[in-house]
């Protein structure tokens, strides 16, 4: 080994208490170890095909314990594994998607629960604050399939208003777009204080038949009317719609596992769900193209010029 002070060669000097070789200078007097090896972290296995392929996994909608068998990697580092690559997500989603121009901007809520649900809580519980009930929020402009901005929270009035916060941050404030939403309660008061001078608000409300007997448990209740509210501004009846939005529903659900309904695969952290909902999407902006526009949506909002690959998504962030 050489001094790093007098750059001559020092001769070994015993062994330390890690069992690195130790060096002292005949010169300068100085003791050194050598270099000591990196210690391992499971943010390591991202570098790896093996951390890539899990995570790829998930994006698919393939569950912890059927990534375990494939993969070879245990449940828990690909739990880790999914909050890592979901906070790069998350951070990567606040600074790419900022004052995107958009003209017609759908949202709507989607329903979910952590580690039991809304009626199986016990004040009692230690994380009762973070169980049950768990709404993700999401807003797509139309065109582009462009996810603009989602927010995992209760469905009350203060998650509306942090949920429209991202969205005025997420579009370009000088300019005028449409919005629609379901006739949730919450948003008019939401939007008309973060969103209120530069949109054309409308509500879509559709009123579903009462549901008879026991096998019309798991049924979707059929639908009996539909109406359409001028809220704010201007907006044109005929584009007031949130179907586009509930088909990103449909999509999320097939392909996020925790959120599949009638099945045991649910979130039992409150910061997992949030993590796999960043990845998703992420992988969805930025990786998965899309059927009707030929392109990933990020593509086809301007924000990149390609289809990024899972590696480059995270390192990206």
């Amino acid at each position: 080994m050489t001094c790093h002070n007098c750059l001559i060669d020092a001769p070994k000097n015993g062994k330390h208490r890690n069992g690195l070789q130790r060096f002292r200078c005949v010169q300068c007097g100085k003791t050194f170890t050598e270099p000591h090896e990196e210690a391992f972290r499971v943010e390591m296995y991202l570098d790896e095909p093996r951390g890539l392929l899990a995570v790829q996994m998930l994006t698919e909608g393939m569950s912890i314990r059927s990534t375990e068998r494939i993969t070879g990697l245990h449940r828990n580092v690909i739990i880790q594994l999914l909050v890592i690559a979901g906070q790069r997500c998350e951070a990567l989603l606040a600074s790419k998607i900022k004052s995107v121009p958009v003209t017609d901007v759908q949202c709507d809520e989607m329903w979910g629960f952590v580690a039991k649900k809304e009626a199986n809580r016990d004040m009692r519980d230690k994380n009762f604050l973070t169980t049950g009930d768990a709404w993700c929020y999401i807003a797509i402009e139309r065109n582009t399939k462009l996810v603009l901005a989602y927010h995992l929270g209760r469905r009350v009035e203060s998650s509306t208003h942090q949920f429209m916060q991202k969205v005025a941050d997420a579009t370009d404030p000088n300019q005028r777009f449409q919005l629609s939403t379901d006739g949730l309660a919450t948003y008019p008061l939401a939007i008309g204080r973060k969103l209120g001078d530069r949109v054309d608000y409308g509500q879509i409300i559709k009123a579903y038949a009462k549901k008879q007997g026991e096998e019309y448990r798991y049924s979707p209740p059929s639908v009996i009317s539909v109406n359409t509210k001028p809220i704010y501004g201007n907006p044109g009846r005929e584009f007031i719609c949130t179907s586009h939005v509930e088909r990103i529903n449909l999509t999320t659900r097939m392909q996020v596992r925790r959120l599949t309904r009638l099945t045991n695969a649910f979130s039992k952290k409150w910061e997992n769900l949030r993590a796999a909902l960043a990845l998703y999407f992420a992988w969805y902006n930025f990786c998965k193209p899309h059927s009707s526009i030929r392109a990933t949506p990020a593509m086809k909002a301007g924000l990149t010029d390609r289809a990024w690959t899972l590696a480059e998504l995270l390192g990206a962030a």
